[in-house]
């Protein structure tokens, strides 16, 4: 069965799921798909269990020949971002700049550090050989909240203002800043060549600030293009573009496609929308995005849960999963409370900010495809075949299913707490 095949099997499941949740469950969407792909997986797996072996190994095959790694990073992460950016609001982005900037940047670094240092001690203690630079480079590519899942779930539950904005930029701005940690880990951990502070402050320069200017031009770009044509068609074609060729060349002259998409998506979903957009393409290009945007998100959620077949469980992959879940919320729950020691010094803030941005504070596909990016081959365990790569894939495994399932369905009742105090104290 061809790739596309595949891709057109998979939207059709994604979109079954969907209406049968929307008769039954009632369920977010992505939680649903999530949910129903994972039950899937579990079936099939029950079933190669008791003799029919064929039948997960052809759903194996399947999803190695996509590459979810490639597919979300180099495909479906430039139409999410870009939709994501469209939805946020430069004024309640401006209230929040400093906020969003040190859950972004501060919030992500110390996540980073202490998820790497803890979870190397534990390993000590269980005995799991795994080498600090591993455990730091798990911490690289789990702390930073994943845009997508956090897009996809908690932004649509009408959340108090500045809640809301500060989980929305900061999840759209930490991947950057994520990405060149876990990049400059990850070159320490499999190049073999010494990195210094200049190469590495090149390599930040490169790619996050390169992404954010870069992604100035290709908003200023576009926003000339469609200012420039009356075609409603167009206008709304035209916005294709930039998750397309803008994302695939921000990839080629290597600055973060990612922040540049966001970047692009703030000021045409701001600036472009108040003075380019033709009457009917305003009233329609929120329409049209939610659409792509929901469309691709099902595959997306639905490929996470069948991601489970690909692995193989063994003792010591459940164990470290289970340690991993409650050190990643750890971190996160503390790497916030401490910057609202520092936010609460100047203003007041909903007594539920610390606990929403920690139990919304979502894991995806995001930081399952950087897990994938890890090598095989390098050996923990060589006598039970479990190496470095499986371990991270497994513990980023257990942290997004559970980020997904359990905090994405469980925080409505924080956030509708959170209402009622800000409707109380108006």
């Amino acid at each position: 069965m061809t790739v596309y095949a595949t891709f057109c099997f998979l939207a059709a499941a994604a979109m079954l799921i969907t209406f049968v949740n929307s008769k039954l469950g009632k369920w977010q969407n992505t939680i649903a798909i999530t949910a129903g792909s994972l039950l899937l997986s579990l079936i099939i797996v029950i079933a190669g269990k008791n003799g029919f072996t064929q039948l997960r190994e052809i759903a194996v095959t399947q999803l190695t020949e996509i590459d979810f790694e490639h597919f979300l990073l180099n495909g479906l992460l430039g139409f999410l971002l870009f939709a994501g950016g469209l939805g946020i609001k430069l004024e309640s982005l401006k209230d929040q700049k400093w906020e969003i900037t040190v859950l972004a940047l501060a919030a992500t670094l110390f996540s980073t550090f202490f998820v790497g240092f803890v979870l190397y001690y534990i390993c000590q203690l269980i005995g799991l050989p795994l080498d600090l630079i591993y455990c730091l480079l798990f911490g690289s590519l789990i702390s930073p909240t994943d845009p997508i899942a956090v897009l996809a779930i908690v932004k649509k539950l009408d959340a108090p203002k500045r809640i809301s904005t500060q989980i929305e930029g900061e999840s759209l701005f930490n991947d950057g800043f994520g990405l060149v940690i876990f990049v400059t880990l990850f070159n320490i951990a499999f190049s073999g060549q010494p990195l210094t502070v200049e190469s590495v402050s090149m390599l930040f320069l490169h790619e996050a600030i390169g992404g954010i200017v870069y992604g100035f031009a290709l908003g200023l770009l576009f926003h000339y293009l469609i200012s420039a044509t009356n075609d409603h068609a167009m206008e709304l074609l035209l916005t294709i573009g930039v998750p397309t060729a803008g994302y695939v060349f921000g990839g080629m002259i290597g600055v973060s496609a990612p922040l540049a998409m966001v970047v692009a998506g703030i000021m045409i979903g701001n600036w472009t929308r108040k003075n380019g957009f033709s009457k009917e393409s305003k009233a329609q290009l929120d329409h049209f995005w939610e659409l792509v945007d929901e469309f691709l998100n099902g595959i997306l959620f639905l490929l996470i849960g069948l991601s489970m077949l690909q692995f193989s469980f063994y003792k010591e992959d459940w164990i470290i999963m289970l340690i991993a879940i409650p050190l990643v919320l750890l971190a996160r729950y503390l790497s916030v409370r401490l910057a609202y020691l520092g936010f609460n010094r100047f203003r007041s803030y909903n007594p539920y900010s610390v606990r929403i941005l920690t139990w919304g504070g979502l894991r995806g596909g995001l930081a399952l495809a950087m897990a994938m990016a890890v090598p095989a081959g390098v050996w923990v365990l060589p006598e039970k075949n479990i190496d470095v790569r499986e371990i991270i894939l497994v513990m980023t495994y257990g942290v997004v299913l559970f980020s997904i399932l359990v905090q994405g369905s469980s925080i409505v009742p924080l956030i509708n707490k959170a209402k009622d105090w800000q409707n109380k104290n108006q």
